[in-house]
């Protein structure tokens, strides 16, 4: 049995949407975050970061949601091809999720959210390169209907931070081609399952000041 260690986060909701577009069974154990339970000794000894999301797989523990998402993929044989140009490409859009989207977007909301002091040269430097990313995805989407061939664990990476453009201050106007991808990866019963399942509730804006505080130390 899987069980998924998680937080209604942009990250956390990439692994639940995949478990749930997988097919696999699962148990959840949602941390809360404002509590620093994703610092206690239980925790780190399944991720020794200190992060969510992470699960344990039959007793295996598995860190960061990219290299999650790869073992999930990889345990149903779906989602991410065996080999060739195909995996290569999910992989590398899921990698320019890992290292560009997910990083810029988080950047930009610790500073236009969180941080105690506003800098506007560091809000708007993170945004700019949001928007950027964001470009780049509408290019890439121009042609074609997912970001590698069939749907697969690079769309759902990506969506889960792409969606939430608006907290971080990102502007799609004109970005067509990205707007009708998020429509359609939001259209997928599995994806609005797993997005629904971290947490029973929205949480308010004071709570996701404290996350990120705890985040930072």
């Amino acid at each position: 049995m899987i069980t998924l260690y998680t937080a209604d986060t942009p990250n956390g909701w990439k692994v639940s949407i995949a478990l749930e577009e997988l097919g696999l069974p699962y148990e959840v154990r949602n941390l809360d975050l404002t509590k620093g339970e994703q610092k206690e000794p239980r925790f780190l000894a399944i991720n020794p970061n200190g992060r969510i999301p992470a699960i344990e797989d039959d007793g295996i523990p598995v860190f960061e949601s990219g290299a999650i998402l790869i073992h999930l993929a990889e345990k149903a044989g779906k989602l991410l091809p065996a080999s060739g140009r195909a995996r290569a490409d999910v992989l590398g859009w899921l990698m320019f999720q890992m290292g560009g989207v997910g990083p810029m977007m988080g950047q930009a909301n610790v500073f236009s959210r969180y941080f105690p002091e506003k800098i506007p040269a560091a809000i708007e430097r993170y945004q700019r390169e949001g928007r950027r990313l964001f470009e780049v995805l509408n290019r890439h989407l121009a042609d074609r209907e997912w970001l590698a061939g069939d749907y697969s664990i690079a769309d759902i990476a990506n969506w889960s931070w792409v969606h939430t453009h608006e907290w971080s201050g990102i502007d799609i106007t004109g970005l067509d081609h990205l707007a009708r991808w998020m429509a359609a990866c939001r259209a997928r019963p599995a994806v609005q399952r797993g997005r629904a399942v971290p947490g029973k509730r929205e949480a308010t804006d004071e709570e996701r000041a404290a996350a990120a505080t705890r985040l930072l130390a």
